[in-house]
């Protein structure tokens, strides 16, 4: 786990190394300044002798600016290292969930990647600094320390030594018990951010159906659990503090008591206890930064877990052996396909057998849940067949280049989704090198550039984040404007134009009949209208195929299709009177 979270050090290696080196010649200096105190109380105050307060005293100066220019550079270097290597680890785990295919996503909650890439990330980043800094810094002062220590009374620096066995056996304890919480707290963490994303999403939904009580108690209650756990976990580590002080204030009365006798009977002199006094100090201090080097540990393990398996969980969608990256024409076949989604397990396609040429427009029918939308999203590869040969040109997606082939499918898929920026920016996303007459013509087809033109700033108009500043109809032919712009050799629109208009639907169809006459069209409608005009419809049921033909052929022989098509024209008459 540290190996590959060391991996996003990089360009930081001199200021991760800088900053132990400058930590070490830090704690040098302040281990320097109470020989040099208790040569000046001995020899200096006690003696009357100016000129070695003088001489000793401007040293000691000395070392203490050293000192505090060696604290600034460690400082320094640790914050850039540590930024830095947060700002990588964040990078490499978003570029990690960019790779992810839909089944890899699938795993995680949009709250909990969320939660990785911030909390955690944060948790770990400040380990991070303490790691190569206080963990430099503590045990260098506590050994530098102890070792000064016993050079000037060795009885005396063995009162030092009782207290390890006693903050150890603490220490074990609090890190044994803070783990769980700390665990637990994170879950907590994912659910409560997952809470806030779904509401403030659905927040129209929320306010239509005046779930707002219902809302603020799912909040409330994943608040709490986090409120609890967080607490458990702080009461736990609260400990650590009056184990230290403890400790701290017991050898420091100790050595004040024995260093009074030892001075009494000649063995030692005031400097030498002022020494200890304060070797003392920096051995506890040494003790309590380590002790807070444990605790961010206790808590930041629980975080790297979580960052490491977005960083270790590999996309079940890799480039094939071929690597092709030239898809020759927009045919598409399946052959005896079987796919399911692996989190329920169950068959969402079965013995799927199709033949599409290139240039047809298919349509594709059938009831709630019978795989219309599994089938379509096998021929770009955002989830592979379990069983059977998805074939695109002539050759299996698996063995395509996966960026090649994506980029040879344009798909509007069922949840439209436009970005925050203008329109211009949001239709890019089709084609990056866009030119503003292109843009304009394929928003003509998509119907979409009458309503964009009746907005104050035309095609510069801003669009909130989800698209929430225009109508669902508005963001569908937007989407559909998007993906002409690709000029893919496969068009697929997974129920695009549900919130538009029957002429509006229409003159879309028209357009694409027309204007891409080459490219291979996949409509998945629920209005039979949408697609009565396509060359083949295919009407699924189950995840099977139920029946395969044209609107003529599919009145005859499918009762699935006719009963649909009849339903749907005694609506149609309904309203019309």
């Amino acid at each position: 786990m540290i190996r590959k979270l060391s991996r996003a050090i990089r360009e930081y290696k001199r200021d991760t190394v800088l900053t132990p080196v400058t930590a070490a010649m830090e704690v040098v200096m302040e281990v320097i300044i109470p020989v040099l105190m208790a040569f000046l109380i001995d020899n200096g105050i006690n003696a009357g002798d100016m000129g070695v307060i003088w001489k000793v005293g401007l040293l000691l100066v000395l070392c203490a600016i050293v000192s505090m220019a060696f604290g600034v550079l460690s400082g320094f270097f640790g914050a850039r290292a540590s930024t830095g290597f947060a700002k990588n680890l964040r990078q490499d785990m978003y570029y990690a969930v960019q790779k992810y295919s839909f089944a890899n996503i699938d795993k995680f909650s949009t709250g909990s990647i969320v939660t990785r890439l911030t909390t955690d990330v944060t948790n770990i980043q400040n380990t991070f600094q303490m790691l190569i800094r206080i963990a430099v810094r503590a045990p260098s002062t506590l050994i530098f320390s102890m070792v000064m220590a016993f050079l000037v009374n060795a009885r005396l620096a063995l009162l030092f030594l009782a207290a390890i066995p006693i903050l150890g056996a603490g220490l074990g304890f609090i890190s044994m018990k803070a783990h769980p919480a700390f665990t637990r707290m994170f879950k907590h963490y994912d659910r409560m951010n997952t809470v806030v994303q779904e509401n403030l999403r659905g927040i129209r939904v929320v306010k239509a159906f005046v779930r707002e009580d219902y809302e603020t108690e799912k909040f409330v209650d994943a608040s709490e659990k986090l409120r609890h756990d967080s607490a458990l976990a702080e009461k736990i580590l609260a400990f650590n503090s009056p184990l230290m002080q403890f400790c701290m204030y017991a050898i420091i009365l100790l050595i004040s008591w024995f260093g009074a006798k030892l001075i009494v009977g000649s063995s030692m002199t005031t400097g030498q206890l002022m020494s200890m006094m304060s070797y003392a100090m920096q051995v506890l201090i040494s003790l309590m930064m380590l002790t807070m080097i444990l605790v961010m540990g206790t808590m930041s393990r629980a975080s790297a877990a979580r960052v490491v398996e977005i960083l270790d969980e590999q996309s079940d969608i890799l480039n094939g052996e071929k690597n092709l990256t030239a898809v020759k024409d927009g045919s598409i076949q399946f052959r005896d396909v079987d796919f399911n989604y692996k989190r329920s397990g169950r068959a969402c396609l079965s013995g799927i057998n199709l033949d599409i040429k290139s240039g047809q427009t298919v349509g594709i029918l059938g009831g709630t849940g019978s795989g219309k939308s599994s089938l379509v999203q096998l021929i770009p590869r955002l989830y592979d067949a379990v069983s059977g040969q998805v074939l695109v040109g002539g050759e299996d997606v698996r063995d395509y280049n996966v960026e090649a082939l994506r980029e040879e499918v344009a798909m509007v898929l069922q949840k439209n989704e436009l970005f925050s920026g203008t329109i211009k920016d949001n239709l890019r996303w089709g084609d990056e090198n866009a030119t503003d007459e292109d843009i304009e013509r394929v928003c003509k087809l998509a119907q979409a550039d009458g309503f964009i033109r009746e907005f104050p700033d035309g095609y510069d108009t801003y669009i909130e984040q989800g698209g929430t500043n225009v109508s669902g109809g508005q963001k569908q032919r937007l989407c559909i404007a998007r993906a002409l712009l690709k000029k893919p050799k496969m068009l697929i629109l997974d129920d695009s134009t549900s919130a538009v208009d029957t002429h509006t639907d229409a003159l879309i169809r028209d357009a694409f009949k027309n204007e891409i006459p080459d490219t291979t069209k996949l409509i998945i409608a629920q209005r039979v209208s949408s697609v009565q005009d396509a060359d083949q419809i295919i009407v699924l049921d189950g995840g099977r195929i139920a029946d395969v033909g044209t609107h003529e052929e599919l009145l005859k022989s499918s009762p699935i299709y006719r009963e649909v098509y009849e339903s749907q024209q005694k609506g149609e008459t309904a309203n019309a009177s």
